[in-house]
């Protein structure tokens, strides 16, 4: 399983796509951070926050991940890499594994530009607002916290957990992509689905039980709120959550895959 994992670890690390998709990160999040700049000091119209949003890492990695995702599975299943995979001798199970740890890893890769442009915006002590509730690292730069030296060790590994958070819901990609293996079809039921998830959890203080329901995903709760003023109890229910919605989706992926007919 190791050689698996570290010959989809190198394709990928060779592939032009990954190098586009980080530079598109990069972009976007250097743009929804002047966004954040711009409009508290008057210089743009409040109403640009709607397209500032655009460029926000929930929105770009609900698309660049399952991109990502069919790439990796869709992809093999074309070039008939995974066929031959199990023709030689590889299971099932050490197939999905080794997917499902290097979507992990590519994702926080994905998302390393937003760490790095908005941490350091954050340390530079400017105030940022779109003027409407933020998520992710967004929350993060609007949130007006003061950066210490003590607050840079928190900010650090909140923005770990907080791509721990994003690779979990990415992970759902996976059943997709074996299931359908059609990456338009992948990318726009993902990103719908993530739409509908925003949509639930605008509403979700509304109605206890959907809190509770969708805090238990790594799409609801405080998970994806988590700042410099975050407890550790919320910092681990993240980290908890996440682990476990990504191993049912693995779970869920290497039942599918047993069953399916391979040609």
């Amino acid at each position: 399983m190791i050689n698996l994992l570290l010959a989809d670890a190198y394709k990928l690390w060779k592939s032009t796509a990954i190098r586009v998709l980080i530079v598109i990160t990069a972009v976007s999040a250097g743009l929804v951070t002047w966004f954040a700049y711009q409009i508290p000091g008057g210089n743009l119209d409040a109403g640009l926050s709607g397209i500032a949003f655009m460029f926000s890492d929930m929105n770009v990695i609900s698309i660049l991940g399952a991109v990502l995702a069919t790439i990796m599975i869709c992809g093999d299943f074309d070039n008939k890499m995974i066929q031959h995979a199990i023709s030689g001798g590889t299971g099932r199970g050490a197939i999905i594994t080794g997917k499902a740890a290097i979507l992990a890893i590519a994702v926080i890769v994905l998302l390393l530009p937003y760490g790095l442009i908005i941490g350091t915006a954050i340390g530079s002590g400017i105030d940022f607002s779109l003027g409407t509730a933020s998520i992710g690292f967004v929350n993060l730069l609007t949130s007006g916290a003061e950066l210490s030296m003590a607050g840079i060790w928190k900010l650090t590994a909140v923005m770990l957990i907080m791509m721990l958070v994003y690779a979990a819901q990415i992970s759902l990609c996976l059943p997709l992509a074996l299931l359908l293996r059609k990456p338009v079809l992948v990318i726009a039921i993902y990103y719908g689905f993530s739409i509908l998830t925003g949509q639930l959890l605008s509403i979700s203080k509304q109605y206890a039980w959907l809190d509770r329901l969708l805090g238990l995903t790594p799409y609801g709760g405080t998970h994806i709120f988590l700042s410099l003023d975050s407890g550790a109890g919320d910092m681990i229910k993240a980290v908890v959550v996440s682990l476990a919605f990504f191993a049912a989706m693995m779970a869920l992926t290497y039942v599918m895959f047993r069953k399916a007919e391979i040609k």
